[in-house]
């Protein structure tokens, strides 16, 4: 009996999709949680799984089109079942499902690739990876696809070692590089440029901010951090950056100032049940900001490790949409690029977002004398409705004194 497979729902702001790529052709036989499709959504790019066993029978989508969820993208039936024109032509001509009323889940699921990026036009899924359930949760910690991994164990199994050989082999990920462009040029808008614009567009226009600016003296944080990550990563050590230190500090003052996690509703404000913090990311072709979940329940080597997954996802393009849920606030640290201080603007559905400048060294008075200590810009951008000055002063003061304090981390 022919079956249609339609374009899922997958996240709650997905109005449509952009097909990737198939992998499967006319003909195949698929069973039920086979790739079939690739989709690049408004947040991430995902793996569509079958939703039931079938032949390929009919491909109504076509790669790089963009659908409405809901669309039919293929037709499955038995091995000989022949499909009548008349009901591919009525397909075709059928009104799209408007978003939100697609068929459930259960009839077209969607998962994120947890290995390599899919070649093209593969006929059937790649295998398993033998790996222990150790070696697993290692890779995971590390950024380490096992598809790219050799098991030296019993049948090509993955061992732990095998695992931080890969990671310390491993290359650094390669820094953003701007396009390649010349004057005069007219250069289209990709998803995510698009969706960007939309967001800030909405921030800029709906939201009322304020903005706050502090230095911290981060003398101390320098010196821990050159400690932590003299211990080498072959070793299991993840290399832990500037910006674990903040989240962590950021999640303690959130915990301790809880109306910074808020959203309004209504006449209300509604606080957040978990403390979750974007990390905003430059990717190709655009920006990210990925959610590190329960920050305020972890120490800054499990930030670490958590933050460095969500980068390898972000810059392979592989997050899935509950990697961007569940921010009260996001960390935007350009430091890196010799700036000291700028304000950036609140994502929709936060309250605030907290703006890093680099790192300097700074003559300051001390009992009389000229000493050089390291200081750091940081800006909060608030918005208005959810709290005022004073509240997120106090927070941002708060947050201040933790950096100064390396026994926050201990």
């Amino acid at each position: 009996m022919a079956r249609e497979v339609r374009l899922p729902q997958l996240g709650q702001t997905m109005e449509e999709g952009t097909i990737i790529s198939c992998m499967v052709k006319v003909g195949d036989e698929v069973k039920k949680g086979d790739v079939i499709f690739e989709i690049e959504t408004d947040k991430a790019t995902l793996e569509m799984e079958s939703p039931a066993d079938g032949f390929v029978k009919h491909i109504l989508a076509e790669v790089e089109q963009t659908l409405p969820v809901g669309d039919v993208l293929m037709i499955l039936g038995e091995k000989d079942e022949e499909i009548p024109q008349s009901f591919i032509d009525s397909l075709k001509s059928t009104t799209t499902t408007p978003a939100g009323e697609a068929p459930a889940a259960a009839e077209a699921a969607a998962v994120v690739a947890a290995a390599e990026p899919a070649k093209p036009e593969p006929t059937k899924p790649t295998a398993k990876v033998k790996a222990s359930p150790r070696s697993k949760k290692l890779a995971e910690e590390l950024g380490v696809s096992l598809a790219a991994v050799t098991g030296t164990g019993p049948g090509g199994r993955i061992a732990e070692e095998d695992v931080r050989k890969a990671a310390a082999s491993k290359p650094a990920s390669p820094s953003v590089a701007a396009p390649e462009v010349k004057l005069g040029e007219t250069i289209p808008l990709n998803r995510v440029q698009k969706i960007t614009a939309q967001k800030m567009l909405q921030s800029k226009r709906d939201i009322p901010c304020f903005y706050l600016t502090v230095k911290a003296d981060v003398t101390d944080i320098v010196e821990l951090r050159t400690k932590l990550n003299k211990t080498s990563p072959s070793k299991g050590r993840i290399k832990i950056s500037y910006n674990d230190f903040i989240m962590r500090a950021v999640a303690i003052g959130l915990e301790k100032f809880p109306i910074m996690t808020g959203q309004l509703a209504g006449d209300t404000i509604r606080l957040a049940e978990a403390i979750g913090i974007g990390l905003a990311i430059s990717v190709p072709g655009g920006l990210v900001a990925p959610i590190v979940k329960d920050v305020n329940k972890k120490d800054v080597t499990r930030i670490a490790r958590d933050s460095k997954v969500l980068v390898e996802k972000a810059r392979s393009n592989k997050l899935a949409p509950t990697d961007l849920e569940g921010g009260c606030i996001t960390v935007s640290n350009l430091g890196a690029f010799g700036i000291e201080s700028f304000i950036p603007i609140v994502v929709p559905g936060q309250c605030s977002i907290l703006g890093i400048g680099q790192i300097t060294n700074t003559c300051v008075p001390d009992n009389g004398n000229i000493v050089t200590r390291k200081l750091m810009n940081m800006t909060l951008s608030v918005d208005h409705r959810v709290t005022n000055g004073a509240y997120a002063a106090q927070f941002l003061d708060f947050v201040r004194k933790l950096l100064e304090d390396t026994s926050t981390f201990e």
